[in-house]
C-alpha cells in the first residue's frame, strides 16, 4: 500500500514537471513567434503603405478628373486622352528602341565581362570592385560626367576622335545618335550588378565540364557555347526579363542628359508620365499612363513566364 502511494506521488510529480516544461517550451516558442510576426508585420505595413496603396490610388485616379478642386468620375476619358496624344505613340517607339538597343549592348556586355573576370585566378576581388564602382556612384553624378564627355564642342569623346583623325559626333545633340548615346551611358552605369550575378553563376559551374570540353578539343568560343551558356541558362533568362522590365522604365538618363530631346527623340513613356504630372499638371492623365505601363509590363511578364515554363518542360 505504501509503495503504491509513493509510486502515485512520483507519477504526479513527474506529470507536473512535464506540464511545467511543456508550458515553458510553449511560452518560449510563442515569444519567438510573436517577435518574428512583429518584424513581419512591420515589413508588410511598409509594403502596403508604400507599394499597394499608391498603386490602388493610381488606378482610382486614372478614372477621375479634378477641376477647380472638384473630383468627377470620367471613366475611360483619361485613357482616351492619352491614346489620342501623338507624344504617347512617339514615347512608346522611343522606349522600344531604347529597350532593343539596351538588350543588344547591355545584356551581352555584362556576361562577356563576367566571363573575362572569371578567367583571372588572381586579383578577382579588385576586378569586382572596379566593375561594380559605377553602380556605387550617385546616378546623376555619373550621368553628368558622361554629359560632359559627350559635349559636341569640347567633350572628351570628340577630342579623342579628333586625335585619332576621325570625324566628330554630335552625340546627344543629334536625333540619330542621342538614343545610342543614352544606351551607352545606361549600360556603363548599371552593368556592375548584372556582372556580379553572372560571375556568381559562372563560379558555380563544375570545372570538370570545362576539362572534358578541353579534352574534346573545344575552343574558347565552343566552351562558352556548349558549357557556359547552357549551365547559366536559368540566370540568363531571369536577367533578360528583369532587364527588359527595367529598361522600359528608363527615366533618369533621358531626364538628365537630353531632357527628352532633341525633338522628342529620347522621350520615353516614363518621361512622358513625368511631363503629364509635373509639366502639364495633369495628374489623372499621368495616372492613366502609369496604369497602361503597368498592364503592358504585367502582360509581358505573364507571357514570358508561360513560355519559360513550356521551354523548361520540353
Amino acid at each position: 500500500m505504501a509503495f503504491a502511494l509513493a509510486s502515485e506521488r512520483v507519477r504526479d510529480n513527474t506529470g507536473q514537471r512535464d506540464s511545467r516544461s511543456t508550458w515553458k517550451t510553449l511560452r518560449r516558442a510563442t515569444g519567438r513567434n510573436l517577435r518574428a510576426h512583429a518584424f513581419l508585420f512591420g515589413a508588410l505595413l511598409c509594403f502596403v503603405l508604400f507599394t499597394w496603396y499608391p498603386m490602388i490610388r493610381e488606378i482610382i485616379m486614372s478614372f477621375q478628373r479634378v477641376h477647380r478642386g472638384q473630383t468627377t468620375w470620367v471613366g475611360l476619358g483619361n485613357y482616351r486622352q492619352v491614346a489620342a496624344d501623338p507624344e504617347f505613340w512617339q514615347a512608346w517607339r522611343n522606349t522600344l528602341e531604347f529597350t532593343g538597343l539596351a538588350l543588344v549592348l547591355g545584356f551581352a556586355a555584362p556576361f562577356a565581362v563576367a566571363i573575362v573576370v572569371n578567367e583571372f585566378r588572381h586579383a578577382q576581388g579588385y576586378l569586382r570592385i572596379l566593375v561594380y564602382l559605377p553602380v556605387m556612384l550617385p546616378p546623376v553624378a555619373g550621368i553628368l560626367l558622361f554629359k560632359y564627355f559627350m559635349d559636341p564642342g569640347f567633350g572628351l569623346f570628340n577630342q579623342a576622335l579628333h586625335f585619332l583623325h576621325l570625324p566628330k559626333s554630335q552625340w546627344l545633340a543629334s536625333k540619330t545618335t542621342s538614343m545610342p548615346s543614352i544606351v551607352l551611358v545606361s549600360t556603363w552605369s548599371n552593368m556592375g550588378t548584372a556582372t556580379l550575378v553572372y560571375l556568381a553563376a559562372l563560379q558555380g559551374i563544375p570545372g570538370d565540364l570545362y576539362e572534358a570540353a578541353e579534352l574534346d578539343g573545344c575552343s574558347v568560343l565552343q566552351r562558352i557555347r556548349h558549357v557556359t551558356i547552357p549551365q547559366t541558362r536559368l540566370i540568363l533568362s531571369l536577367m533578360l526579363m528583369l532587364q527588359i522590365v527595367a529598361t522600359m522604365q528608363m527615366f533618369t538618363e533621358s531626364f538628365v542628359l537630353t531632357g527628352g530631346g532633341p525633338e522628342g527623340s529620347t522621350t520615353t513613356v516614363v518621361y512622358l508620365l513625368y511631363n503629364y504630372a509635373f509639366s502639364y499638371n495633369k495628374f489623372n492623365t499621368a495616372a492613366a499612363l502609369g496604369v497602361i505601363m503597368l498592364l503592358v509590363l504585367a502582360i509581358f511578364s505573364a507571357i514570358y513566364i508561360v513560355l519559360e515554363r513550356r521551354g523548361s518542360e520540353d
